[in-house]
């Protein structure tokens, strides 16, 4: 049986002010309460150096089975879930709401959508050495039309379009943002850096389809998204670059909102 499992967690760091309040979904397998390794490794990138506070876990399940059942299955997703987080150390406020609905809320027509754990949170209070670092919701947020926004901490392995593992928080944050702005339209440019001639194996194109080709295989939209490679024609800095640091700002991923 083909089985659907996907997990989308909002990662929202450094500028959230104390007490905002998010929501997770995470989506389970059919008949399963148990997270399995993919989720338990998308969910350690998502919370780890979160200064989280659960205040709700909700249980959901699909139609199929006696309402006893998905009642019960729907607690121990709950379960799971709640002995997860308390395993990592994320904190869960003591009057914390818990519940099951097992097959009773509004149902999507797509039933792997209805397998799932709702977590509701909000943030601790931020430290001031680390709130003048705006995230990429936050740009996002405060952009228009036109605006170019780089994508920070996107790296990848060396004259090659492969996404290095510490990449994946910036591409979850991307790919929630796209989640939760169904009008927003992006154009995910590439640019190198350091070579004194046109991008020859055009490495900056195959970078921005990378990321683009992430977000249509996580259900975005294509007609939400574009792709461009620039090479070495929009440098922010003269070729060749003097330091390692003005090669590093030359050598970048930025998205151009499109629509907002």
């Amino acid at each position: 049986m083909k089985t659907t499992f996907h997990i989308i967690f909002l990662i929202v760091t450094a500028t959230l002010s104390a007490q905002e309040k998010q929501k997770v979904d995470v989506f389970f397998d059919f008949n399963r309460y148990n997270l399995n390794d993919t989720a338990i490794e998308k969910l350690d990138l998502s919370v780890n150096g979160n200064a989280l506070k659960v205040t709700r876990i909700y249980g959901y399940c699909d139609w199929k089975g006696t309402n006893a059942y998905n009642d019960s299955l729907s607690l121990k997703r709950v379960r799971s879930v709640y002995n997860y987080l308390k395993d990592k150390g994320i904190t869960i406020k003591k009057d914390y709401e818990i519940k099951g609905f097992g097959e009773d809320f509004m149902q999507s027509k797509v039933q792997a959508e209805n397998r799932k754990v709702t977590i509701v949170f909000e943030f601790h209070k931020i430290p001031d050495s680390v709130s003048a670092e705006e995230t990429l919701t936050a740009a996002v947020k405060n952009s228009r039309k036109g605006d170019k926004i780089k994508l920070k901490n996107i790296n990848f392995h060396n004259n090659s379009a492969v996404i290095v593992n510490k990449s994946k928080p910036t591409l979850y944050e991307l790919l929630c943002i796209m989640e939760e702005n169904l009008k927003l339209k992006i154009e995910i440019q590439g640019h190198i850096c350091c070579q004194s001639q046109a991008d020859v194996n055009d490495v900056s194109t195959a970078r921005a389809r990378a990321i683009y080709n992430f977000l249509v295989r996580n259900k975005i939209n294509r007609k939400r998204l574009a792709f461009k490679g620039f090479g070495i024609s929009q440098p922010i800095h003269p070729i060749p670059e003097k330091t390692e640091a003005q090669a590093d700002e030359n050598r970048r991923v930025e998205i151009m909102i499109v629509e907002i």
